[in-house]
């Protein structure tokens, strides 16, 4: 089944100051290779059956996103100017909304562009396995096996398995302090927070008017009332203003169901 890759871009250049910074966060840089976080990104979806691709992206860096996606052939990649950053929720629903203009109802794999992924193959893998489950309607997210206890990540708890590498999601948890983390890793039943997820986009936006309607009402009208200009669709800026900051683990991943 195929599905249309979502990279979200955002990202204020903190994290690896000074060499990233607000006018070019990791995501653009080169870190481990050759090509930027981003273009590796793309990179690693060769030999999946991927549509076109959506990136999510501040204004400002538009520029350099186009470039960089030009550089490897993307010139028809829809890109998604967000006037602000408003975390991940706000950023997906947009994604979600404008692939209905290329699809009834896409399945949408999420992808954050700052990851380093060593075995692309292990991914491939899982995100086929991945796509079968979001066709029956389900929110399916990848754990990172922990190699130590970290403080830094958020982490999910498994349950009982599915098929394959699947399994039920139990719970989210925040960051936790170092004993409990040490806990979770021992457990053996605690991974990663990766950020990465795949789902219908019917999932999605169901999702979002039962437990964001905000988000979803405000960035719907983002969309509707927004302007092509070559590959940047612009939004309305005085609607998305309005949507609520938040992450889509806060928004409807924590509070879902399936």
């Amino acid at each position: 089944m195929s599905f249309i890759p979502v990279l979200l871009c955002g990202g204020v250049g903190s994290r690896l100051w000074p060499l990233s910074r607000e006018a070019r966060p990791k995501q653009y840089l080169n870190l481990v290779g050759n090509q930027s976080m981003l273009q590796e990104t793309l990179e690693r979806l060769m030999g999946l059956d991927a549509a076109a691709t959506v990136v999510v992206c501040n204004e400002n860096h538009r520029f350099l996103v186009a470039q960089q996606l030009r550089d490897m052939g993307h010139e028809k990649t829809r890109i998604v100017l967000e006037p602000e950053g408003k975390n991940t929720a706000p950023a997906i629903t947009l994604a979600a909304l404008s692939a209905l203009a290329e699809e009834e109802d896409p399945t949408l794999l999420i992808l954050p562009a700052d990851h380093y992924v060593g075995d692309c193959e292990a991914l491939k893998a899982s995100i086929r396995e991945a796509t079968t489950h979001a066709d029956q309607g389900r929110f399916v997210t990848f754990g990172i096996q922990p190699r130590h206890p970290e403080t830094g990540y958020g982490y999910i708890e498994v349950g009982e398995a599915i098929s394959g590498a699947t399994a039920i999601l139990e719970r989210f948890v925040e960051k936790p302090d170092a004993q409990t983390a040490a806990q979770y890793v021992d457990s053996g039943k605690f991974f990663w927070n990766s950020g990465m997820f795949v789902f219908r986009t019917s999932t999605l936006l169901e999702a979002f008017a039962l437990h964001a309607p905000q988000v979803l009402n405000h960035c719907a009208e983002a969309v509707k009332n927004a302007s092509e200009d070559g590959p940047f669709l612009r939004l309305d800026e005085t609607e998305f203003a309005k949507a609520p900051e938040d992450s889509i683990d806060y928004a409807v991943m924590e509070k879902a169901e399936n």
